[in-house]
């Protein structure tokens, strides 16, 4: 029996994108004009990607609870993945006010919020009057089926799937000539993935090219203890929460982080998890997890399981307090931690969705003024990069966590998918 051929890192897709993102900093330091023109690239490759997702998401979701045909346990995984995702979010939310509290990484720069010029946020700030806990709820339930692939909403996508499924499941045999046709369909879509992905390389050098030209190290030099403190509790809770997590399940994050390094690469290049979300599917149902809960988990974990974007929440509201030398008493604290329990589940489906959450919060709490989101501005793309990696890596241990409680992990397989061993 031959052994695979393996190519060389740099014909990899993963050191393609590596190559192409350094490259992709190097010009937009540079060429700092022409780096901002190049930002269609990488915003042509998300809307590529998108394009594919809710018929990915619902293809998946149907084919997975059809062929489960329990829908007991259906609920029974949406309310385990619920419950581990409220736990989680919850630490990293009080992981980040702890971190934050002791480094102050806002002590001392006594920022007047008077002056601050509002101008570059009012798009951001327009849009937090759409962002109550019911609106946010009531917009589960798509106004039409059609709609809800229209608008690429995954929540939506995935309400109208598991739908679709129970009813597949219920008219028993004459629903599985329409099953086989789902199942292909997912391989068609798979595939037109695989066509998508071959371009990373060019979203990548054309998204940090943009980045860096648009934004400029200036803007990471006069923020750089907030930015460091933030990357170094992202790196503390991706290594030692969900470590613990992982290692507990039986498996390690970081083989895992190795296991997506295409991923994990290319949302650091476009700070985008959709970007991700059909390769994360694929490769976590290679990797030993049952198809109907990586269907159910990773769509859901999409909006609720955002352990980044808490973090980056409560880092950015604190930091926003210490620079505006706003006082804050631990009931205000604590009223800031209820607050972002609620407000980071709105965090889905919106551009520039965390930057608009963390405005939305600042106008529920009326403690910290609003106008100083703007402070943050200039370096919230390279936050993005920390939450979006710890978003995907988060959701990537919560599928398998879930997984392994439901009986519906192969061992072999993620131990071959993890460490390398043949199955």
């Amino acid at each position: 029996m031959s052994e695979t051929i393996r190519l060389p890192w740099y014909r990899q897709l993963y050191g393609q994108v590596l190559i192409a993102t350094v490259l992709g900093i190097l010009f937009g330091e540079f060429f700092p004009v022409s780096g901002n023109a190049l930002k269609p690239l990488g915003d042509a490759f998300i809307q590529v990607i998108r394009m594919v997702i809710a018929p990915i998401i619902f293809c998946t979701v149907v084919h997975g609870v059809a062929k489960m045909g329990d829908m007991r346990r259906v609920g029974r995984v949406a309310i385990k993945a619920i419950v581990y995702f409220e736990v989680i979010t919850t630490i990293a939310l009080v992981m980040a006010l702890v971190a934050v509290i002791l480094l102050q990484p806002g002590a001392g720069m006594h920022i007047d919020p008077s002056k601050i010029n509002t101008a570059s946020i009012k798009t951001y700030t327009a849009a937090t009057e759409h962002l109550t806990p019911v609106e946010f709820l009531m917009n589960i339930i798509p106004a039409s089926a059609v709609g809800a692939f229209a608008a690429g909403n995954i929540l939506q996508v995935l309400f109208f799937s598991v739908m679709f499924a129970f009813g597949l499941v219920m008219v028993g045999e004459r629903g599985k000539p329409l099953i086989a046709v789902i199942d292909g369909a997912s391989a068609v879509l798979f595939k037109i993935v695989g066509i998508i992905m071959k371009s990373a390389p060019i979203a990548a050098f054309g998204a940090m090219a943009f980045t860096v030209g648009a934004f400029g190290t200036a803007s990471l030099l006069s923020l750089a203890k907030l930015l460091g403190e933030f990357w170094l509790v992202c790196a503390v809770f991706n290594l030692v929460v969900l470590g613990t997590v992982a290692k507990l399940a039986g498996f390690s994050v970081l083989r895992l982080m190795v296991y997506f390094k295409e991923e994990l690469l290319l949302i650091l290049a476009t700070t985008s998890s959709e970007t991700v979300l059909p390769q994360l599917m694929r490769k976590l149902e290679a990797a030993g997890c049952e198809e109907s809960v990586v269907g159910l988990v990773i769509p859901t974990g999409y909006s609720f399981n955002l352990d980044g974007t808490s973090l980056y929440l409560a880092t950015a509201a604190v930091f926003l307090a210490q620079a505006t030398d706003t006082q804050l008493s631990w009931e205000q604290l604590l009223t800031l931690l209820a607050v972002l329990l609620l407000t980071s589940k709105g965090a889905a489906g919106i551009a520039g969705a965390a930057f608009v959450v963390l405005a939305a919060t600042l106008s529920t709490m009326q403690t910290i003024p609003v106008a100083s989101v703007a402070l943050v501005l200039g370096i919230h793309r390279f936050m993005s990069m920390a939450l979006t990696f710890t978003n995907v890596v988060g959701n990537g241990v919560a599928t398998i966590v879930v997984s392994k409680w439901e009986n519906a992990l192969d061992t072999d397989k993620l131990a071959a998918a993890l460490g390398g061993k043949k199955g």
